[in-house]
């Protein structure tokens, strides 16, 4: 059983990173571009709308809330270009983790970016 979830949680990953590397492709359409662009950004993000630390509810967003967007995006990214790209994943996951300082970077900014936006917004509201 426990052999059955890690081939699971490794086809996530290689779903993931096939997502973020159709994101990069000119065949897909601009809306599906932004929507997997935000998932992966999400699936890879250190920061969780619902902290790890929390019993059970910790995981419930890594366990649906990316799954699924992973699932939407699908739908939007034509099969073809999912091929491509699932092959292309599968090999840079057997070779080893890629990895994407830029990409880390970005979405390490945007959380950063949002969090001064937020406080901005809180201080202007408590200030009245």
């Amino acid at each position: 059983m426990l052999e059955n979830w890690q081939q699971r949680a490794r086809q996530l990953k290689v779903e993931t990173y096939a997502v973020y590397l159709a994101y990069k492709d000119p065949r897909v359409s601009w809306y599906a571009r932004v929507f997997a662009a935000c998932v992966v950004g999400y699936a890879f993000s250190p920061i969780d709308l619902i902290p790890d630390p929390i019993p059970i509810l910790g995981y419930l967003d890594d366990l649906v809330l990316v799954p699924l967007g992973i699932a939407l995006g699908l739908r939007m990214i034509p099969e073809n270009v999912m091929a491509e790209c699932r092959e292309m994943a599968d090999a840079a996951m057997r070779e080893g983790k890629p990895t994407n300082w830029k990409a880390a970077a970005a979405i390490v900014t945007l959380w950063v970016l949002t969090a001064l936006l937020v406080t901005v917004v809180m201080v202007r509201m408590v200030r009245g």
